[in-house]
């Protein structure tokens, strides 16, 4: 099924599909060439990759997902977490027939695409984490703030109050701490991304995915770092290191055997928005050398 949304970009057409009851939004572009898969952050959806998506589809198929309860992506009520998220993103590479994909997950996405990545190790070419830390491999210091964590980590995973605080306000939270605390390339994000940005987590129920993933990770330290030790990622692993330091490459290194690090200096979080050449290069270089 065919939708529009607020903001596009000409290379994709977007797509909605349900599936054990959860519906996602997604967008494809690109018609040849091996499947990679794109798993945004927060606060993003697929759009974070508007500007990488044409980038890779020179030389793959390429498809950009909305977790459950972001982007347009359904918000009914119902569990949101890291192991429903896998759980939906391996439903969608099985409806789409994508065979082995090339998995890629983008900050808070690292879990459920490490969980993928870890369950169902045959359904991946390959593995990339970009700026992604796991619970019991120090996402949990991310969270406290005595110890110079970000305030909002814990923030967004405390049941209702994200919804009883940012309700009416998510321009504001979007735009007055996001994007500064986490942007570090000036203009690199545009009035029009800042629009979609806020008009998706403006929905009814717009951050119940947030809440949900956020609340899910932060008590998932030991079932994560049980499922890292019985099940070592042995598919080639890519990790992508920016503007928060070396933790995604120290991270990728404690759960998989075959690492390859690639680190984009001079810029912040957002490194499919603020820094897409260098990351496609990167990207495309790490695909061709296993596609070939």
């Amino acid at each position: 099924m065919t939708v529009t949304t607020a903001a596009s970009i000409p290379e994709v057409t977007h797509h909605r599909v349900t599936l054990d009851g959860t519906e996602l939004h997604y967008v494809t572009a690109g018609a040849t060439g091996t499947p990679v898969l794109l798993v945004h952050g927060f606060p993003e959806s697929w759009w974070a990759f508007h500007k990488l998506i044409p980038l890779l589809a020179a030389e793959h198929r390429v498809i950009a997902v909305d977790l459950p309860g972001f982007g347009d992506s359904g918000t009914d009520p119902g569990e949101y977490t890291s192991s429903t998220f896998a759980d939906s993103l391996r439903g969608l590479i099985a409806h789409l027939d994508l065979g082995p994909v090339h998995l890629t997950g983008q900050d808070i996405s690292g879990t459920p695409t490490f969980r993928l990545a870890a369950q169902h190790p045959d359904l991946l070419r390959s593995y990339t984490a970009i700026e992604a830390a796991l619970p019991g491999f120090g996402l949990e210091l991310l969270a406290d703030v005595a110890h110079g964590g970000a305030w909002h980590v814990g923030f967004l995973g405390a049941p209702g109050i994200p919804e009883m605080l940012l309700a009416g306000r998510e321009r504001e939270f979007l735009t007055g701490f996001a994007f500064p605390a986490m942007n570090g390339t000036p203009g690199a994000l545009s009035d029009e991304d800042v629009e979609e940005f806020t008009r998706v987590y403006s929905r009814p129920e717009g951050l119940r995915g947030t809440t949900g993933i956020y609340g899910s990770v932060l008590t998932e330290g030991a079932e994560i770092t049980r499922l890292a030790t019985e099940h070592r990622l042995t598919m080639p692993v890519l990790a992508v290191d920016a503007g928060s330091g070396p933790f995604t490459s120290g991270t990728m290194h404690a759960v998989a055997a075959d690492v390859t690090t690639a680190t984009i200096e001079g810029i912040g979080h957002f490194v499919a928005m603020e820094a897409p050449e260098e990351l496609a290069h990167a990207l495309l270089g790490f695909y061709r050398s296993l596609d070939s």
